[in-house]
């Protein structure tokens, strides 16, 4: 039963769960974005104090947002990969919790554990897989968009096809507006970016010009 002396005692811990929740929405999937808000639903259970609880469970918030927001808006910079939500942002929230809470040790080593786990899925699971949406997709707006996937004897990966008013240039746009550079060597036409922070990958993707209101991208992981 909800109770005035229920919610005087409890509300900060709606505070952190409501926002972390909104920024979890942004994770490029509902598994990446539950994992995300595990180390704050934890950390409401193992705060000693409200003030506590809230000066460690807004470092846990920030850097919730700091792991999903700047890949979902598609902002240029070395920010972290998807995958490192689980592995990285996992061991980073556990040290703020331990240090803040100086007890559910177990807790917060199982915590870690699991992300290291569900990493090492990730990763095997993504060995034959299509690049992700890695800045490319969605395309610009204005344009119109088809998507689909190839794989051949190197792997997979994605296509799109963009129609429209100055397609390629507006492409190219769009692409150097999420980080994507020209290869230094001549003999590359790819446009690159370097994604992840501790462990980086690089995403390449290829232009290919249909018509002047049409342009085709090939891209993967290299």
């Amino acid at each position: 039963m909800l109770t005035h002396e229920s919610v005087k005692t409890h509300w900060w811990r709606v505070a952190l769960v409501v926002p972390a929740v909104v920024v979890a929405a942004f994770s490029p999937s509902v598994f990446s974005g539950a994992f995300g808000l595990l180390p704050i639903l934890i950390w409401c259970g193992l705060a000693p104090s409200r003030r506590t609880g809230l000066i460690a469970g807004s470092v846990l918030l920030v850097l919730l947002a700091w792991f999903v927001l700047p890949r979902a808006l598609n902002l240029a910079g070395p920010w972290p990969a998807g995958r490192e939500i689980f592995w990285l942002h996992t061991t980073l929230a556990a040290v703020v919790c331990a240090v803040g809470a100086r007890r559910g040790g177990a807790r917060l080593a199982l915590l870690v554990c699991a992300g290291f786990f569900v990493t090492g899925a990730a990763w095997f699971v993504g060995l034959e897989a299509a690049a992700g949406d890695e800045g490319v997709s969605p395309g610009p707006a204005g344009l119109q968009i088809q998507e689909d996937r190839d794989c051949g004897s190197g792997g997979c990966w994605r296509v799109m096809t963009a129609t429209g008013d100055r397609a390629p240039d507006v492409m190219r746009e769009h692409l150097a507006a999420a980080n994507f550079t020209a290869s230094p060597d001549p003999e590359h036409t790819e446009l690159c970016r370097t994604n992840g922070l501790v462990v980086t990958h690089e995403v390449c993707a290829r232009l290919r010009t249909l018509s002047p209101d049409a342009v085709r991208v090939d891209w993967y992981v290299n």
